[in-house]
C-alpha cells in the first residue's frame, strides 16, 4: 500500500507563488514506472486534473489552465513531487490533492477515477 503525504500550500496573494509537495512511501519505487501529479477541487466544482509526472521517463504534463504558471518536478531518490505554482490568481484556489498509480497507462492521465491511491489534500488558498 501506498501512502502519499502533502505539504506546502496556504495563503498567497494574486500574482504569488506556492510550492507544493508530496512524498510517497510503502513500496520500493526503484526502477519501476510510477506515475504521482495532483488534482484539485473547488467548492461547488468537480475534480480536475492539474499535472502528473512519471518516475522512471521523465514524462509529464498539465493542464491547459496552469501551463506556464506550474512547474512539476521530482526527486527521485526520496521519492517525491513538487509542483512549483507561480503567477497564482483566485481560480486557482481549491484543495489540491496528490495521486500515485503504478499501473496507469499514459492516455489516462488525465483521469482521476484511474488513480489508485490518494493524499488527503492540502488547501491553497489566493486571495488579496
Amino acid at each position: 500500500q501506498v501512502q502519499l503525504e502533502e505539504s506546502g500550500g496556504g495563503l498567497a496573494q494574486p500574482g504569488g507563488s506556492l510550492r507544493l509537495s508530496c512524498a510517497a512511501s510503502g513500496r520500493s519505487f526503484s526502477g519501476s514506472r510510477f506515475y504521482m501529479g495532483w488534482f484539485r477541487q473547488a467548492p461547488g466544482k468537480e475534480r480536475e486534473f492539474v499535472a502528473v509526472t512519471e518516475r522512471s521517463s521523465g514524462y509529464s504534463d498539465y493542464a491547459d489552465s496552469v501551463k506556464g504558471r506550474f512547474t512539476i518536478s521530482r526527486d527521485n531518490a526520496k521519492n517525491t513531487v513538487n509542483l512549483q505554482m507561480n503567477s497564482l490568481s483566485p481560480e486557482d484556489t481549491a484543495l489540491y490533492y496528490c495521486v500515485g498509480d503504478g499501473r496507469l497507462i499514459r492516455s489516462a492521465v488525465r483521469t482521476a477515477s484511474q488513480y489508485d491511491y490518494w493524499g488527503q489534500g492540502i488547501q491553497v488558498t489566493v486571495s488579496s
